[in-house]
């Protein structure tokens, strides 16, 4: 069988995982998918209801601000919450199936980016709403998500791999991710931190891509060079060491299933 032909049966094997993944996670839903648009408009209902006043001298448009962190964190912790158990909940197929392992992780990363676009749909509409301006720097805002979503795809991986060893990861890393989220200035301005939280939100893989986005989005203002290096090497770097580990792990992960 040729490269294409594998390819092409991959590609199949992705779109129905996907598929199934989207059906069962709104299964019980009288809204489906409709959910991944509403989520972030209605969390910066609730955000910009409460901290719009309290920032609005140091943050211009406020509920965007807060919809662009978002909606780029929640295609984050998506991606790699739904990954951690992806092996475990797929053992039968994975021992029956000569489909590669990564495929799995691959598809609940990918399910997360496609909510993302659903979310995107309605974040380009409170753009109009909110009268943001359209920017030609707005086009690299493809290539932020992009390597957003390989830090992600990574980290997956390494979760994956982890949580089929040690099953209380799942539990560390939700503990884990809440400090994250605070540390990644989603919903309030870094420029009014000091001292060695303001270094270490900086040093943050996850707001360097939020604080791109924005500048691309809101002030027409590409990421500098170190930003640029920051998201360069956070997301080809973690997509590298995920993917060696994750397959240095296989034969272990099988004996371990």
């Amino acid at each position: 069988m040729s490269d294409f032909s594998i390819g092409k049966q991959y590609a199949f094997v992705i779109q129905q995982l996907t598929s199934r993944e989207i059906k069962r996670k709104y299964a019980r839903s009288y809204l489906g998918i409709l959910w991944s648009v509403l989520n972030p408009l209605l969390s910066m209902a609730v955000l910009s209801l409460i901290f719009s006043q309290l920032f609005r001298r140091s943050i211009e448009n406020y509920p965007i601000y807060y919809l662009t962190g978002y909606i780029l964190w929640q295609m984050f912790t998506g991606a790699t919450t739904a990954a951690i158990s992806t092996l475990v909940d797929n053992k039968p197929l994975l021992l029956k199936v000569k489909f590669p392992m990564e495929l799995f992780v691959l598809t609940r990363a990918y399910t997360a980016l496609v909510n993302f676009l659903y979310s995107a749909a309605a974040y380009v509409v409170m753009l109009l709403v909110f009268q943001i301006t359209p920017k030609w720097t707005m086009l690299f805002s493809p290539v932020i998500i992009l390597l957003l979503f390989l830090f992600s795809l990574g980290l997956s991986y390494l979760l994956a791999a982890a949580y089929v060893f040690f099953g209380d990861i799942r539990h560390l890393y939700s503990v884990f991710l809440t400090l994250w989220m605070y540390c990644s200035a989603i919903f309030y301005p870094v420029e009014q931190l000091e001292g060695v939280i303001r270094v270490i939100i900086l040093c943050n893989p996850l707001y360097a891509y939020i604080h791109s986005l924005r500048g691309v989005v809101m002030e027409g203002v590409l990421p500098g060079g170190w930003e640029l290096a920051q998201m360069f090497m956070w997301g080809i770097g973690m997509m590298a060491a995920g993917m060696f580990i994750f397959r240095r792990s296989k034969n272990k992960i099988i004996q371990k299933l």
